[in-house]
């Protein structure tokens, strides 16, 4: 049997999940990334995306909106901006963001906000086409 690795979804809120995975998948700042038992070290931020949690061959899915994950050879943290189950996303709500983070985008007055917004804008749309 392979070793499972300990994950935590922690929200502002409440601790959403906590379980032993097979692998969990995290959306890093420079693209996803799969961490199982035995990963390397590392900290990392989270940009928006999806978190891909793997438990006895079923798939969980989490919608999160940025944060940072910690990683050690036998667990991971991932203590999200704001995280909400894929099964509990409403594509009405999704599209509503996506058109605030284009907003945003327009309205920016720096490079820096701008590329910003972009990237979000961007991140939904591959949530968004995940549905």
């Amino acid at each position: 049997m392979a070793a499972k690795i300990a994950f935590d979804l922690v929200s502002p809120e409440k601790l959403l999940l906590s379980v032993e995975a097979d692998m969990v998948t995290v959306s890093g700042t420079e693209g996803y990334m799969g961490v199982m038992a035995g990963h390397s070290p590392l900290v990392s931020t989270l940009r928006a995306g999806m978190i891909d949690v793997t438990v006895n061959g079923k798939d969980d899915r989490y919608f999160i909106r940025g944060g940072f994950a910690e990683i050690s050879p036998t667990k991971i943290t991932v203590l999200a901006e704001e995280a909400i189950p894929m099964t509990e996303l409403d594509l009405a709500v999704l599209d509503q963001r996506i058109t605030d983070a284009q907003d945003d985008e327009i309205a920016a007055k720096t490079d820096t906000d701008r590329q910003k917004a972009a990237n979000m804008v961007d991140d939904l749309k591959l949530v968004r086409a995940a549905f």
